[in-house]
Parts: structure tokens; sequence; C-alpha cells
């Protein structure tokens, strides 16, 4: 994921995905590796990438 490049970042990516409902639990760092579980049930893998790249982050060409 591109967008990380900072501690306040990583703080921020926080922020964007406390906002999408349905994320289970979240891991970043400042190497810019994201992992995240969600109830497939409450999000689709669609809307989290959505508001990711709302909140300025890109997926790379290999996530």
């Amino acid at each position: 994921m591109s967008g990380i490049r900072c501690e306040r970042c990583v703080m921020r990516l926080g922020g964007v995905l406390q906002r999408v409902e349905g994320i289970e639990a979240a891991n970043a760092n400042l190497m810019g590796d994201v992992s995240l579980s969600w109830d497939d049930a409450a999000v689709s893998r669609d809307t989290i990438v959505r508001a990711l790249e709302g909140g300025g982050f890109r997926l790379l060409a290999d996530s």
C-alpha cells in the first residue's frame, strides 16, 4: 500500500479504517504492509478499498 510514510500516516489509516463498519482487525507498518480481517457479511473488499483510496491511500499492483 502506498501513502504510508510516517507514524502519522499509520494513525490516519487507523482513522479511515475505524469508520468502516465490519473491519474486525487491522495491522499496518511503515513499510506499507497492511493486513486486515473483516466480516464479509458486513462489508466488501471493494468498499474497504474505496474507503482507503478516499483517505489518500492506494493499493500496490500486487495487493
